[in-house]
């Protein structure tokens, strides 16, 4: 059985960024005042600064998408953490820590 969150704090080059949190079959992130108030680097260029929350209807924001396991390693992840093969969110939040680049995304709790 997955342990299943429905908060993430994300940091960039470990400095807090924002939190993504589940909302219903959807996700959002919003950066951290703190972040937006030092004008610190976006995640991405198409998630450019700003206090309003990214919101994705279905699943996570494409940013996000992105940085989940593809291929045999996705399968060892899901099968090994007993993580539906669909749920990008838990999948991602679970192996945050393990993220390619300067951001990582621990769980909340």
């Amino acid at each position: 059985m997955a342990i299943t969150h429905t908060k993430a704090v994300v940091y960039m080059y470990g400095r807090l960024a924002g939190y993504l949190e589940r909302v219903g079959s959807g996700s959002q992130f919003q950066y951290a005042e703190e972040y937006l108030d030092m004008a610190g680097q976006p995640l991405s260029w198409s998630m450019p600064l700003r206090s309003e929350p990214y919101v994705s209807e279905t699943g996570l924001p494409a940013y996000f998408s992105g940085l989940c396991s593809e291929g045999w390693l996705r399968k060892v992840q899901t099968s090994s953490q007993g993580i539906h093969p669909g749920d990008d969110f838990t999948l991602l939040v679970n192996n945050g820590l393990d993220c390619a680049g300067a951001v990582t995304i621990e769980p909340v709790g």
